[in-house]
């Protein structure tokens, strides 16, 4: 597509012959697509690295349909999938808590500190004290999720939802089902017990495309909802409600859409990989930083979210020769050592 490119201060525009025009930050774009760079490049990595290892141009080929029988069935069917869960799952609670932090306005709201987490994992234990399968597994993380974004948003009306209630609302809840989740281990067999352990820790092991494909089929239906119809009034909103309600922004409803997509979103990824700690959390922190825009950053946030993911989860593949480590624990560490970091610079500057 031709066009003619103005600068507007940090924002620029390209026009296009017909007369449409899209209005962008250079620096957030240039962020976005050297993040989704990373994660492919991280991903051409995590592919060709394991016990059975391969140069990054067998990986190409096998991708593109050559390779030897056994090559193809390591990449299709052994490393595609565990990339592919890892990319969307980063990308989706990367989108859910660009959303939740932009709604509260404030940078520690994360669906980890809300309880949404707190709620999936609630749902997944009642399967594994109960006796059912993955599928089941997955199906009550989603319910739990829904089930917890409903009673928040409940406890948290009146007259409107607002960030100061939704945050002291689903840090109560988030420390209820903590101590829900705490009791179900301790009903549940032993073995039970150990598998509920690790998938609430975060994993990705053994993911298959039954695990990728209902939270793909999600991100299809809910991106476009967010960055398209929902993106513009999002950044209005940030400003304060009444500010938003005065530009013509309807905030009760556009906040009930961004939380349930946001919800669902988290639901569907801890289906898919288990309640990956810190991603939701530090990604949107990190985007901000380097784009150094204001406004959510939504599709940039998403690109980092998904390059940490698969960074994270290649760090723990690889980290001790013949030990992997579930995502979660790397997560959690980088966040933890982030949330220090940060900490640390606020001090310094006089902000704490």
């Amino acid at each position: 597509m031709s066009g003619r490119t103005s600068r507007l201060s940090t924002t620029a525009v390209l026009r296009t012959p017909g007369g449409l025009s899209l209005r962008y930050r250079p620096r957030a774009l240039a962020v976005g697509v050297a993040a989704a760079l990373l994660a492919v490049g991280l991903g051409l990595v995590a592919l060709g690295s394991g016990d059975y290892p391969m140069g990054p141009a067998d990986v190409l080929r096998t991708l593109v349909g050559g390779g030897t029988p056994a090559e193809q069935f390591i990449v299709h069917e052994l490393r595609l999938p565990r990339l592919i869960t890892a990319l969307l799952v980063g990308a989706a609670l990367s989108l859910a808590g660009t959303v939740f932090q932009s709604l509260v306005r404030n940078p520690l709201g994360s669906p980890d500190i809300l309880g949404f987490t707190q709620g999936a994992s609630a749902g997944a234990l009642v399967v594994v004290v109960l006796g059912g399968s993955s599928l089941a597994l997955a199906g009550a993380a989603v319910a739990g999720g829904l089930a917890t974004g409903l009673v928040i948003y409940a406890l948290a009306w009146r007259r409107g939802v607002h960030g100061y209630r939704l945050i002291l609302v689903g840090i109560g809840i988030a420390a209820i089902l903590t101590g829900v989740n705490g009791y179900l281990l301790t009903r549940a067999p032993l073995m039970d017990a150990a598998r509920a352990v690790l998938w609430l820790t975060g994993s990705l092991d053994g993911r298959g495309w039954a695990n990728a494909g209902p939270l793909l089929a999600v991100l299809v239906v809910v991106t476009p909802v967010v960055l398209v119809l929902c993106g513009p009034a999002l950044r209005m909103m940030e400003l304060g409600d009444d500010t938003a309600g005065a530009l013509g922004v309807p905030v009760r409803r556009l906040r009930l859409v961004l939380l349930t997509a946001a919800v669902l979103l988290v639901s569907f990824a801890a289906a898919a990989a288990g309640p990956v700690s810190f991603v939701a959390l530090v990604a949107p922190h990190v985007t901000k930083r380097l784009t150094r825009a204001p406004g959510p950053n939504l599709l940039p946030s998403m690109a980092v979210g998904a390059a940490l993911l698969v960074g994270a989860d290649l760090l723990a593949q690889r980290a001790f020769p013949g030990h992997q480590l579930p995502v979660g624990v790397v997560t959690g560490v980088i966040g933890g050592g982030y949330l220090v970091w940060l900490l640390a610079l606020e001090r310094r500057a006089g902000r704490l």
